[in-house]
């Protein structure tokens, strides 16, 4: 999952950088990171919680008490 993430990101972001000066490219590198930093918080969280059987992997109510960003869709 992560892997496939990665490559719809960085894909656009590699086609834009040829047409970017370096010092704009920089907001979308720097955006692009923090994507993929709260991807793979959410992702460990979500392993985390599969260990416990109390948990519902669905309810992003779980999610926000651990402080993990999470949007209201889970997949």
């Amino acid at each position: 999952m992560a892997e496939r993430i990665e490559k719809t990101l960085f894909a656009p972001a590699d086609k834009m950088r040829g047409a970017m000066d370096p010092g704009e490219y920089k907001h979308v590198a720097l955006g692009l990171l923090f994507l993929r930093y709260v991807s793979a918080a959410f992702e460990g969280k979500r392993a985390e919680f599969a260990e416990d059987e109390f948990i519902d992997l669905e309810d992003p109510e779980e999610y926000a008490a651990e402080n993990v960003l999470v949007h209201r869709t889970l997949p």
